[in-house]
């Protein structure tokens, strides 16, 4: 598959190689009146063995298309589907090293989990499925280089903030040609709901609250095919952020529900919605109650990983806290504080990584000599946060760096902790989609906090992590969200040196 394959040909790949699909039983059985594989294939999770494949079958009744009217009305019931999957090296799938069946049923709204091993480390690969008389995309992901692995480069892409109604997803179609190992996405993958004006489409209904009606939500931010065809063409990591939820909520409190228990209710369905959906690890015995996500992931001796839940666990510490008081609060919670101090001890790569959802830096709001900080960010987690960084100094982390999201603008800083020392770079990424804050917001943080070394808030886009064991390069990458043909260009490059915490620019 060359780099300039177009999404038509590439998508469209897995029809013919599958004709030549073994009979299966019970998969070749059902008949489909539309593509059941509407919202395409992804994979996730890759580990040195194996990695996750995804897909969700999607019936005609179930999900109207896009440019239907979403009625938020109850699914009909569908009974329990096999679905046929194969792992292969080669596209044209002759050389196939792994295949199977798995059972979608409505419980998990039909989608499909496959946890993949026995493959070898650093490889592409290639998969699809099949149900019934349908046949899906094909695929390709790659495995992680083993853990001792001396491998000399590492290239991912990173990004955040995707409101459907306020851009195209022109950013995926460009991120899916770049030569990439992995896709890193930092939260609000989907948003509950509509803000904004100058829309480019609709979500055609009010914020979910239920199930079905997150459900639904993702079913249309994953129809676009621009965003199907970065899931397809290599593996992603994620966290969440808010808005898969609802707007600036933190733990069991929600500022748009009356009581802890009714939220936490809203909570769940969310996040088995959002589980639906991703490339994540199977579980045997699902409880979205309690859904840890955070986690660590090694790719051999250049890079390790280390990725935070913010929003689970958090307190929710009062509007106007005490100085005194903020002591108490912790953004992660304590079993995940206590995880990722244990991790950053353990045996460490060349480069650290570690990729939450907002600006880990300090932000000052307010222009002049007062200050004011966000009280939905680690500004108001501040005793949290320097225990974060503590844990990064007493590891002895010789090359620990910081991604995020969040802010809709793109930030570069050097991460300092309270009395000033420098413990890692930092970089923030632009939305894909999301409205951007006032420019004269943006002015103000660029006067008032000068470790924060670059700020831009009049691009969308993504950013690229080159890594090598001399030095790591970032790229930010911008392209027009309202025109659903546009192309990108990388706008500013920054590189961070072996050895030498601070960023400076390419």
């Amino acid at each position: 598959m060359t780099q300039r394959q177009t999404r038509r040909q590439f998508l469209s790949s897995g029809l013919a190689a599958a004709a030549v699909w073994p009979l299966l039983g019970s998969v070749r059985a059902a008949r489909f009146d539309a593509d059941p594989f509407a919202l395409g294939v992804a994979s996730g999770s890759p580990t040195t063995q194996g990695v996750v494949l995804w897909t969700r079958l999607l019936f005609a009744d179930a999900d109207p298309a896009p440019a239907d009217s979403f009625s938020f009305a109850p699914a009909p019931q569908h009974p329990p589907m096999d679905v046929a999957w194969e792992v292969a090296e080669d596209e044209s799938f002759s050389r196939i090293v792994q295949s199977g069946i798995e059972t979608a049923s409505e419980a998990l709204a039909h989608s499909v989990h496959v946890a993949v091993d026995g493959l070898l480390p650093d490889r592409w690969y290639f998969y699809r499925f099949r149900c019934g008389d349908a046949l899906s995309p094909v695929g390709r992901t790659r495995t992680a280089p083993a853990d001792d692995a001396g491998n000399a480069r590492f290239s991912l892409a990173f990004a955040a903030c995707q409101q459907y109604e306020q851009g195209w997803y022109s950013a995926y179609r460009d991120m899916a040609e770049r030569d990439l190992d992995l896709v890193v996405h930092l939260g609000d993958y989907i948003y509950e709901k509509s803000y904004g004006a100058q829309h480019v489409r609709e979500h055609g209904t009010g914020a979910p609250s239920l199930l079905f009606e997150y459900r639904q939500r993702y079913a249309l931010y994953k129809s676009d095919p621009d965003l199907q065809l970065a899931h397809a063409r290599f593996p992603w990591l994620f966290t969440w952020d808010d808005h898969e939820v609802v707007d600036n909520y933190g733990g069991d409190g929600s500022p748009t529900d009356r009581t802890p228990a009714s939220f936490l209710k809203r909570r769940a369905a969310a996040y088995q919605a959002w589980y639906e959906h991703m490339p994540v690890p199977p579980l045997a015995a699902p409880d979205f109650g309690d859904f840890r996500i955070y986690g660590n992931h090694r790719f051999g001796t250049l890079l390790d990983l280390t990725l935070l839940d913010a929003r689970q666990y958090r307190d929710p510490a009062p509007e106007a806290p005490q100085p005194a008081e903020l002591s108490r609060y912790t953004m992660l919670g304590k079993v995940q504080e206590a995880w990722f101090d244990r991790t950053m001890r353990e045996k460490k790569a060349h480069w650290s990584l570690i990729g939450q959802t907002t600006l880990l830096s300090a932000r000052d709001l307010e222009l002049g000599p007062g200050t004011r900080y966000s009280d939905d960010g680690w500004d108001h987690y501040r005793s949290g946060r320097e225990r974060l960084l503590e844990s990064v100094r007493a590891a002895n982390r010789s090359n620990p760096l910081v991604i995020g999201g969040d802010l809709h603008a793109f930030y570069a800083a050097d991460v300092r902790t309270a009395d000033g020392d420098l413990v890692a770079s930092e970089f923030v990424t632009g939305s894909i989609t999301s409205d951007p804050p006032a420019a004269e917001a943006l002015d103000t943080v660029m006067a008032e906090n000068p470790h924060i070394r670059f700020g831009d808030a009049s691009r969308h886009g993504y950013s690229l992590l080159h890594l090598a064991p001399e030095q790591a390069r970032v790229e930010l990458v911008a392209v027009d969200r309202k025109d659903p043909e546009a192309t990108a260009s990388i706008f500013e490059e920054f590189e961070v040196l072996d050895g030498v915490p601070g960023v400076t620019r390419a």
